[in-house]
């Protein structure tokens, strides 16, 4: 059984799982070009929101479920930063798809957070 078959019901999971596939591509293409900081720090951060987020899925409490997704929200801030950087300077290849699928993730973050905190 794959990630996506097992987790399809999960948006969020599916979602960052496929993002950080496409961050692997991304930052292999990165260190091709010899841009290996940049590559490093971006797989790093982008990869870990998903991890941050399937932990989320077997927290202890629901006040350890919105920690993990906090964690997964800081790290996608910081790959958005990243991303950014890589967007702004013209020898770095196209990331605005990236971009856009992190917003996405973002969006669903912060969605599950506040609605968690309203049940809380």
């Amino acid at each position: 059984m794959t990630f996506n078959e097992k987790y399809k019901d999960n948006a969020l999971l599916i979602k960052t799982f496929n993002f950080a596939l496409n961050i692997i591509d991304y930052t292999s293409e990165l260190q091709e070009q010899k841009k290996f900081v940049i590559a490093n720090q971006l797989l790093k951060s982008g990869t870990s929101i998903g991890a941050n987020s399937k932990e989320s899925q077997n927290a202890e409490s629901k006040a350890d479920f919105i920690h993990k997704l906090k964690i997964a929200i800081k790290e996608a801030d910081e790959t958005e930063y990243w991303l950014f950087l890589c967007d702004a300077h013209k020898s770095y290849p196209d990331c605005e798809e990236l971009l856009n699928e992190l917003s996405e993730i973002l969006k669903i973050l912060n969605k599950i957070i506040s609605t968690s905190k309203m049940r809380n």
